[in-house]
């Protein structure tokens, strides 16, 4: 069974779901993250992959991005990075980029890779779901991967529902139409779009992300889902030069959402 599939049939809520950038805050330090983060309580790993153009995310996650890959990270040193990463982690990891520099590797190659060294899903978000289906859909099943997909609060009836069930794994819900990063709250808006969510019965474990960036926000949303992704707060405390350990910074973020 998937790691996915399995992480939404073993717990049914409060799920968190971190999203990390490969090579930051230092080139070396996308294991050491990935490790402190299952040793500290989170469920699942988003992993971002860097990129120059990074147009859904916002401040925090761009400046990681530009930093990554000015240390030197790109898709081959990531895969060289974590091909023994299963041999001590368990989490289901999901890569995150953008089609551009996937293409780039050759996809069928990247999912091959993917499949080699224990990645469980995929996130493209600028990979339109008509292509998707008619052009990439086989190579990422066969890979056994699952493809991680986004609605919005924009996001027709029709199209949602259309994408939950294209998606594998989970629907990603972007609580806002905006770019990633923290917010001051949760509006009401929100929560009147995660309620209609919710009475769509999609069939699909659903994760809300973007602007969910404390124990609060995170407790909050976990009532219309099964859990969370953050990304950004994360990030920015990772980043903070404090004279602590990344490992230290990691359990420290952790445990100030679970708590």
């Amino acid at each position: 069974m998937n790691r996915i599939d399995r992480l939404f049939t073993e717990k049914k809520e409060r799920i968190l779901s971190i999203y990390m950038t490969a090579g930051y805050p230092g080139l070396e330090d996308t294991v050491p993250v990935i490790k402190a983060l299952q040793e500290s309580g989170a469920d699942m790993i988003e992993l971002g992959m860097p990129f120059s153009d990074p147009l859904a995310d916002g401040e925090v996650i761009q400046q990681s991005s530009h930093a990554a890959l000015v240390n030197g990270m790109n898709i081959s040193l990531l895969f060289e990075q974590i091909a023994g990463v299963r041999q001590e982690v368990h989490l289901p990891i999901v890569l995150m980029g953008y089609l551009n520099p996937v293409l780039q590797f050759g996809f069928e190659n990247f999912t091959k890779k993917c499949r080699e060294v224990g990645i469980d899903g995929l996130i493209l978000p600028d990979l339109p779901l008509k292509i998707y289906e008619e052009a990439y859909r086989k190579t990422v099943e066969e890979a056994g991967l699952k493809f991680i997909m986004l609605i919005t609060p924009q996001t027709s009836e029709e199209r949602i529902r259309k994408i939950a069930g294209a998606s594998g794994g989970f629907l990603y819900m972007v609580a806002d139409s905006s770019t990633t990063g923290a917010r001051a709250g949760i509006k009401d808006t929100q929560l009147e779009y995660f309620a209609r969510i919710e009475k769509m019965k999609l069939g699909i474990p659903r994760l809300i992300g973007f602007g969910i960036s404390n124990s609060e926000t995170f407790h909050l949303v976990c009532k219309h889902a099964s859990g969370a992704i953050i990304g950004s707060a994360f990030l920015k405390a990772l980043g903070k030069e404090n004279g602590k350990a990344t490992g230290e910074k990691v359990k420290n973020f952790v445990r100030s959402i679970l708590d």
